[in-house]
């Protein structure tokens, strides 16, 4: 099959150079040519190929079966980078270069090592690994013991405090009437002892203040002179307070629960308070003091019969609760199966 055509090798490099399309073409004519030849070949047995290939006159060229561009061949490399990629094939993806990291050789990397005498490691949280103290302990096991065992509702009616709103106005206004601290206390004396070395009477109008003290409160609860009391929440032993709302609704004051024995101790300079108590106010807060006092009304002296009958606690832990539910399921479900 030494066949070679120095006229085509030319035009196929000139078309090369001119344009792909041209050396498609050409790749075409060459292949056509050769499975002319291949069939002449195998159609006559005894004919030979020799350096220039003629057919003779009197044979008739041999039918191709199929069309040149359609027979069985190996494609160059050439042609499959003209032809590019088969219709319904996945294109050849090129690869990805990878981008260089510029380093800056005027920071060196340097990386931790937390072996003995090395760097010390990153914090963590160690609160699960705390040894609480023995204080900490017992109210979180109270807290938990309230929760799980049914409270009676004279100790439960002390889970149901003011809301947020409404304390805080009900805290700006017992700000308002704080009473004297020692130091305003002892410059108060001073100046009244001045006073009276000088021969000038001094001032003995009472201040309208907070009143503190549990039995102080009980005593003007008694005697009907309170006009709002504010009781702690969080009182300990809360026997000192239980018997308190009682006392507040058979006298028809008005009374609220609050969160925060503190709060309460900090408006009188101490370090907790039970209970405080309003006997009046100035006339310039006396249209405030009706709406707090109204809403405290509705909160607590009103439902009080509401709170007196309802029980609290009672409520388990997800174990025990998922426990109950699991027996509940299968009760039904023999129920279900005795009913059918």
């Amino acid at each position: 099959m030494g066949i070679r055509n120095k006229g085509m090798e030319k035009e196929v490099k000139s078309g090369f150079r001119k344009s792909p399309e041209m050396v498609v073409m050409i790749s075409q004519i060459l292949h056509a040519n050769l499975f002319q030849i291949l069939m002449a070949k195998y159609h006559h047995p005894g004919g030979r190929v020799s350096g220039s290939f003629r057919i003779k006159p009197s044979e008739k060229p041999p039918v191709l079966t199929q069309p040149p561009a359609a027979a069985h061949r190996v494609p160059s490399q050439l042609s499959l980078q003209l032809m590019g990629p088969k219709k319904g094939g996945k294109a050849a993806v090129p690869a990805k270069k990878k981008t260089e990291k510029v380093v800056n050789p005027l920071f060196e990397k340097r990386p931790k090592q937390f072996g003995i005498g090395g760097a010390l490691p990153p914090k963590k949280d160690l609160t699960r690994f705390v040894k609480w103290p023995h204080v900490v302990r017992i109210q979180r096991k109270r807290r938990i013991l309230r929760q799980r065992l049914k409270v009676p509702p004279a100790l439960n009616q002390f889970t149901k405090t003011l809301d947020k709103n409404l304390a805080t106005n009900l805290f700006k206004m017992l700000l308002k009437y704080r009473p004297e601290d020692k130091a305003a206390k002892k410059e108060r004396l001073l100046k009244r002892a001045q006073a009276e070395a000088e021969g000038k009477t001094a001032e003995s109008k009472k201040p309208i203040v907070v009143k503190y003290g549990l039995n102080h409160i009980t005593y003007l609860i008694e005697q009907n002179k309170a006009q709002l009391v504010v009781i702690a929440h969080d009182v300990d032993p809360i026997e000192l307070v239980v018997w308190l709302p009682a006392l507040c609704r058979k006298m028809e004051v008005p009374y609220a629960i609050v969160k925060g024995k503190s709060r309460l101790g900090a408006i009188v300079h101490k370090k907790t308070a039970t209970a405080l108590c309003l006997t009046s106010v100035k006339n310039e807060d006396k249209l405030e003091f009706s709406k707090i006092v109204e809403a405290v009304k509705a909160n607590f002296n009103d439902k009080y019969d509401e709170y007196r009958k309802r029980w609290g606690g009672g409520i388990m832990g997800s174990k025990s609760q998922a426990k109950t539910k699991a027996k509940e399921k299968l009760i039904a479900k023999e129920a279900a199966q005795r009913m059918s």
